[in-house]
């Protein structure tokens, strides 16, 4: 009989966790015998959060990087597409699988996938994703938290994180290995027009450019507190889109940068900002389309062609502000915006534009190689004060203080071509129109004047 179960392969079922290291699942699929990495690519039953088309671009080099990294270990990835219940069920069932291993998601498309399968195979499920379960930081009365800072104090309490294990030297492979689709016939990277051609120049998508990230930001992590705020500095770790796809896990990141330096917590409060926002879609899955506060329900965002022009002007870095300007082209051009440029683009694109956070929080999810559901749900509805635990709504940034304040001129000229022959003291705000370049879209006053008296209307 234990021979028996030794020959009987497991299925090891990722999703963002495209890693081998410090991977609980695989270490216990490993432990009872051969095993079989399965990828699904499911666009069914996530509906309309199916992974954007930046995403895309990643997911088809981490795939690719993670089946080399089996390989080296003796095992290979196997790749199919379709509903995750079903299909993981029935490569279980061509390989005889007795059970299936996995680490725990809590996007509710995921849920509802464990669910269903859990109905039908033995899933084993496994924490790794967050530094600390959701379930288990609570209160003193064992409840939730609702605000961060509490919930942050109690989550570093628990801290640090257990040390990750390495990745197995050999991964047991079974005698018979199940059919797989090819990774070029997902069609996964743009070809006409190919959007993502600046993408290669700034990641490496895989678990050792998670790592190459990491040991790059140890070296800059104690100027953190101040570095991050700089568009024009290099202060951001950039290490979210590999976190997102689990190529890296939180626990390793906080060990890695151990000891170093003033950044230190600021930057280990945003791992448990990753958490806190888990927290939030696992006990409201809806966040991402339903206001925390009720009271934004009846809010007057504007509407019609006006207001989709805008979006468009928006979407496309086409504002006339030139640091909005300057992030929204960034993200287009490489998938990823720096970290105080999203919230002036965000709070721009809510309370200048009075156009709806939901149409922001789409874009980004299509536009961003970290797009995250809970961490893109949660911060746009901080930024637009309509979440349980955020910013006030008649909090206005004002762009043009902001992009002087955090020194943004070269940030704007590397991004916003048209205005980079300006000096430091105009290029944030022109003072005379520039070839090329759109006037704004409404006047900061204006704007807030607007703004302002739509809040009003909800007395």
């Amino acid at each position: 009989m234990e021979r028996n179960l030794r020959d009987t392969a497991t299925i090891l079922w990722l999703r963002q966790d495209l890693r081998l290291a410090d991977q609980a699942a695989l270490i216990a699929a490993a432990e009872q015998g051969p095993v079989i990495p399965l990828y699904v690519l499911d666009d069914e039953t996530p509906d309309q959060w199916r992974i954007g088309g930046a995403q895309r671009w990643w997911l088809h080099h981490s795939l690719a990087a993670l089946d080399r990294a089996l390989r080296a270990k003796g095992s290979r990835l196997i790749l199919r597409r379709g509903r995750a219940a079903e299909v993981v069920a029935q490569v279980a069932a061509e390989a005889h699988a007795a059970s299936v291993h996995a680490l725990r998601h809590y996007e509710p498309w995921w849920l509802e996938a464990e669910r269903e399968l859990a109905a039908t195979l033995e899933l084993v499920l496994h924490d790794g994703n967050q530094l600390a379960p959701p379930d288990a930081v609570r209160t003193g009365s064992g409840g939730f938290f609702k605000i961060y800072t509490p919930f942050w104090r109690a989550l570093s309490a628990m801290m640090p994180p257990a040390e990750p294990l390495p990745a197995p030297e050999r991964i047991p492979a079974p005698e018979h290995w199940p059919k797989s689709d090819a990774l070029d016939d997902w069609g996964l990277l743009p070809v006409r027009p190919n959007w993502a051609s600046k993408f290669d120049e700034f990641w490496a998508p895989g678990e050792t450019g998670a790592q190459d990230a990491l040991d790059s930001f140890a070296d800059k992590v104690g100027r953190y507190h101040e570095a991050r705020n700089l568009p024009s500095e290099p202060g951001s770790s950039q290490l979210s889109p590999y976190l997102h796809f689990g190529e890296i896990p939180p626990a390793q990141v906080w060990h890695r940068l151990d000891q170093a330096g003033a950044g230190l917590d600021t930057f280990r409060s945003e791992l448990g900002w990753r958490d806190f926002t888990t927290g939030v879609i696992a006990r409201s899955p809806d966040y991402s389309a339903q206001h925390g506060r009720d009271t934004f329900d009846r809010f007057p965002w504007r509407t019609g062609k006006a207001a989709q022009a805008d979006l468009r002007a928006w979407q496309q870095g086409r504002t006339g502000y030139p640091i909005v300007d300057a992030g929204m082209r960034q993200l287009w051009s490489i998938g990823w915006m720096h970290n105080r440029v999203r919230m002036i683009a965000a709070s721009f694109l809510v309370k200048h534009l009075l156009i709806d956070w939901r149409e922001g929080a789409r874009w980004f999810w299509d536009t961003l190689v970290d797009a995250d559901y809970g961490n893109n749900s949660v911060n746009w509805q901080w930024v637009a004060g309509t979440g349980v635990d955020s910013s006030q709504f008649v909090r206005i940034m004002a762009p043009l203080v902001q992009s002087e304040k955090f020194g943004a001129a070269d940030y704007i000229r590397r991004w916003v071509p048209e205005l980079a022959h300006l000096p430091d003291a105009h290029i944030h705000d022109p003072p005379e129109p520039v070839a090329g370049y759109p006037e704004k879209l409404i006047g900061h006053r204006e704007a807030r004047e607007r703004a302002l008296a739509a809040a009003r209307s909800l007395r």
